[in-house]
């Protein structure tokens, strides 16, 4: 049996430039601030909700970002993935769902490989000019500014979960 191109079961995306704006803050201790968008956090509980699993695959490690994934229960965690391809082996691993049932976001050329592996892919509007062409869907807002959020709610729609998504908040 063939899954559908519209039944993902793992959201998986990258860090820098998708769930921030990309902008890196270091302290004069030698730590990181970056900023979230609240409706990708509010967006990612809704998919979770839903059954649904997540996962980021980032290249660097930062312990704000090991933070938020804790807060968000982010089910597969992976920093320090310089090479993106191998860890999106792993993780199809690690999950046992098959690649065209995965859905990644991304932003930079490191994403490509991993953009053109998984079942749908997503650039945010601000990519670099290869990722969005090599992209299924383009966010019409740029990453940290609640791209994720979007590709979310386009995937929901996609997949026919869009009233279910929405059952408890319209009553």
């Amino acid at each position: 049996m063939t899954a559908n191109k519209f039944d993902i079961k793992l959201l998986a995306m990258d860090v820098d430039g998708v769930l921030t704006d990309g902008v890196i803050t270091v302290h004069a201790d030698g730590s990181e601030s970056k900023n979230f968008h609240v409706h990708d956090g509010a967006w990612l509980r809704i998919w979770r909700r839903l059954g649904r699993q997540t996962a980021i695959i980032t290249g660097r490690e930062c312990p704000a970002v090991e933070c938020r994934a804790r807060d968000l229960s982010i089910d597969y965690y992976y920093s320090k993935a310089l090479i993106k391809k191998e860890v999106l082996n792993q993780l199809i691993e690690q999950s046992g769902i098959d690649p065209v049932q995965i859905a990644f976001i991304g932003d930079d050329v490191f994403d490509l490989p991993v953009i053109r592996r998984v079942g749908y892919s997503a650039a945010v509007a601000d990519a670099n000019p290869e990722v969005r062409q090599a992209a299924d869907y383009l966010t019409s807002l740029p990453g940290g500014r609640g791209a994720v959020a979007e590709f979310i709610q386009h995937l929901l729609r996609k997949m026919n979960l869009w009233d279910q998504a929405m059952e408890r908040y319209r009553q």
